[in-house]
């Protein structure tokens, strides 16, 4: 009789339930800092690609004729991101410059698209697989008094 009620009181103990409890916690905790750091990175990385596309819009809208804005848009997204310490697996700048052919006197503007794709590995990770594509859009205004290439 002794020996079960030993047994019993031994089974009813708490004795070692902390430890169980951590091990089953503790993952779970590790696991939701992980996807808020993720989370974060993407945050970050995604306004560094909206800074990228205000200085490729800025850039783009001091210049007189169209196909150098492009490629002063381009050189200067480029920059930017390698300041920032952004590696694009692929990059596109799409420059819409309809606003340096309006007439002196008008307000025109300059809108510049950039698109990069991040490997996953480099943003998060270093065994993340996979990639995201991240953009921004900026528009920058055109000088309305400034002279104009014809």
């Amino acid at each position: 009789m002794r020996n079960t009620a030993r047994w019993a009181r031994r089974l009813r103990s708490d004795e070692g339930s902390a430890a169980i409890e951590a091990a089953i916690i503790f993952p779970s905790l590790i696991m939701f800092l992980c996807l808020a750091i993720a989370g974060g990175r993407l945050v970050t990385s995604g306004s560094k690609i909206d800074a990228a596309a205000e200085d490729a819009a800025r850039e783009a809208s001091i210049h007189r004729a169209a196909a150098a804005a492009q490629g002063a848009a381009y050189s200067a997204a480029a920059e930017s991101l390698d300041d920032q310490g952004i590696t694009c697996a692929s990059t596109s700048v799409h420059v819409n410059t309809g606003g340096l052919n309006v007439p002196v006197g008008q307000v025109g503007t300059v809108t510049v698209t950039v698109n990069c794709t991040v490997n996953l590995s480099d943003l998060l990770l270093p065994a993340v697989p996979g990639a995201r594509t991240l953009t921004s859009t900026a528009t920058s205004v055109v000088d309305a008094y400034r002279m104009r290439e014809d």
